[in-house]
């Protein structure tokens, strides 16, 4: 069995435009749903739902049969935690929180195999290495393992030139609402100084030659921070989703909108 490629990591190279959800409802039901929907990308998050390496393990596994590319978001940057979730066959990591250089480079050095950096060898145990089903997994799997690291802070900001110099780092995902809170806008994405600042992050990024992503839910500024740089974006969540769409139904059927059947 050959190495999977990693084309999430291929088209950010290419800075082909993709586009994608966040999911958080911690269910390979629900995953293989979304699987099927026509994202290019997914991303299961770790850092706010109650998901763990198993549950991530199982949407993984319901997602792999579809084409759409699966991303994870660990709740910190537990070296331990993130080989768990590279072992379990995540190719791509979303890393939260990342403030300055020397975090960038331990996250690195986190996802790589020896000498470039720690995780641990057990292919054995790995479905990412098919159990050793894939030939001579440990020698590509630095290759094929995507790095994304978001920037969401002040600080993030201050220091976004030295992340962007760490090799390794495959892309900045820039996040509005912890970016929003940590400019004294908490709950405000939209406020001008943060508009402000994400765009010129986005350009930044772009300028540096690693992709540039972003979470953005109003496809006109998808647009716009696309023309800023943006190549990949997060248009949302599942669980907005489900929640917007059963207050609109059970809504419709209301204030004259629908009578009751008297029979019932």
């Amino acid at each position: 069995m050959d190495m999977p490629k990693n084309i999430f990591k291929q088209k950010l190279r290419q800075g082909q435009w993709q586009v994608g959800l966040f999911v958080g409802l911690a269910s390979s039901y629900s995953m293989e749903i979304l699987a099927g929907a026509g994202f290019d990308w997914l991303v299961i998050d770790a850092e706010h739902s109650p998901n763990n390496p198993a549950s991530v393990l199982a949407q993984l596994q319901a997602a792999a049969p579809y084409p759409v590319q699966l991303l994870v978001r660990p709740m910190s940057h537990d070296p331990a935690l993130i080989k768990q979730y590279l072992d379990a066959g995540a190719q791509t990591l979303l890393l939260p929180l990342v403030d300055d250089a020397e975090q960038a480079r331990q996250l690195v050095r986190a996802v790589r195999y020896p000498p470039e950096g720690i995780r641990g060898v057990a292919a054995s145990l790995a479905r990412a290495a098919q159990w050793t089903g894939i030939k001579d997994y440990v020698k590509h799997a630095n290759a094929e393992v995507c790095l994304v690291v978001q920037v969401e802070t002040r600080q993030g900001l201050e220091n976004l030139d030295a992340i962007l110099a760490v090799d390794g780092v495959d892309a900045v995902f820039i996040g509005p609402a912890d970016l929003a809170a940590s400019l004294g806008h908490l709950g405000d994405a939209g406020h001008p100084e943060v508009r402000a600042a994400i765009e010129a992050a986005l350009a930044r990024i772009a300028a540096s030659g690693k992709a540039a992503g972003v979470f953005v839910t109003e496809p006109g500024l998808a647009r716009h921070y696309r023309n800023c740089g943006a190549s990949f974006i997060a248009v949302g969540g599942d669980t907005t989703l489900l929640r917007s769409a059963a207050v609109k139904l059970a809504g419709s059927f209301r204030d004259g909108k629908a009578e009751p059947d008297a029979a019932n």
